[in-house]
């Protein structure tokens, strides 16, 4: 059991380090960000969604998380040079390969579907230049709607792929469970809305009295109370696994760097914190930009913790 931060960090049996975490984090995130953008357009938005902060805020965080994760992926093989060959060869045993075809389809659909939404922007910002773009643009708008639907199932995958990534692991009992994918697409889910309405709120000045941001208050109570449901199932169904399974919980929950880490981090910063002040806190408060901040941040930090600590926890049993 790890009970200093260099035994935690570094041990034997340590295959991924923290760069996979802030990889799955951000993979993770841009999935989630689609997700809630695409209901929110369909549902939620009234008026052109070129207009609106929240889809702006998806617009930039969505394929930055991809493209960031990627490249961060990239430099940390032994060989990053060689990373194109993946992107070309694939293995359909592979889960690792199978997850770069998808990242390669959702970032082709993602552009596709954000440059329907801000056509009349890029139009605009062409001025007149390369005419094929508008007319490949208007090509793409009559097929929007298949367009979403099918973009929003790839980012589904994309946020369950994270999980079933590490679930592959079969030598570790806490990472080969097939309760992850799940606890991962709500996680997606979670750091998504929470990146949505930071970037959405400060940066494009979107009202905190709107109704997509009202929407996304509510959304993220239920969400992180069936995240906290998730892995109550994924430790309790490793406990009563016995052997190694039960050896895995208890070493990555029962005390030590990484029990603190999950307790005080994780279930109480960025989950239990958020939600009590969401709970507690006066209309007036809740939509006011501060507050706003202080809860979002705590839970985009909580849900990179949890990524941790999933991949770290996950690594010290092994069978």
């Amino acid at each position: 059991m790890s009970t200093t931060f260099a035994d935690a960090f570094y041990f034997d049996s340590l295959v991924w380090d923290w760069i996979i975490a802030v990889y799955l984090f951000l993979a993770g995130m841009s999935a989630g960000a689609v997700m809630i953008a695409i209901y929110l357009k369909r549902k939620v938005i009234q008026g052109h969604p070129s207009t609106n902060g929240i889809i702006k805020a998806t617009a930039i965080l969505a394929p930055f998380g991809i493209i960031a994760g990627l490249t961060i992926l990239i430099f940390h093989l032994t060989k990053p040079l060689s990373f194109w060959k993946i992107m070309i060869f694939y293995n359909t045993s592979s889960v690792m390969s199978m997850g770069v075809l998808l990242f390669q389809i959702y970032m082709v659909v993602l552009f596709a579907w954000i440059a329907v939404i801000f056509k009349y922007d890029l139009m605009k910002l062409l001025d007149g230049r390369l005419p094929i773009v508008g007319k490949v643009i208007g090509l793409i708008e009559r097929f929007e709607n298949s367009l979403e639907l099918f973009l929003g199932f790839l980012a589904l995958l994309l946020a369950a792929y994270t999980g079933f990534l590490l679930s592959a692991l079969q030598t570790f009992p806490l990472l080969n469970n097939p309760i992850l994918p799940i606890l991962f697409l709500f996680s997606s889910l979670s750091s998504g809305a929470a990146a949505c309405l930071l970037f959405g709120v400060l940066v494009f000045k979107e009202s905190v009295h709107s109704a997509c941001v009202g929407w996304i208050h509510k959304f993220e109570r239920p969400v992180v109370m069936f995240e906290l449901f998730v892995l109550f199932a994924f430790f309790t169904g490793l406990y009563f696994g016995g052997g190694q399974s039960q050896a895995a919980a208890a070493a990555a929950i029962g005390g030590g760097f990484w029990a603190t880490w999950f307790w005080y981090g994780v279930i109480g910063a960025g989950m239990l914190v958020p939600l009590g002040l969401n709970a507690v806190s006066p209309a007036g408060v809740r939509h006011n930009k501060a507050f706003i901040m202080l809860v979002t941040t705590l839970s985009l930090v909580g849900v990179l913790m949890l990524r941790t600590f999933i991949l770290y926890a996950g690594q010290m049993t092994t069978l």
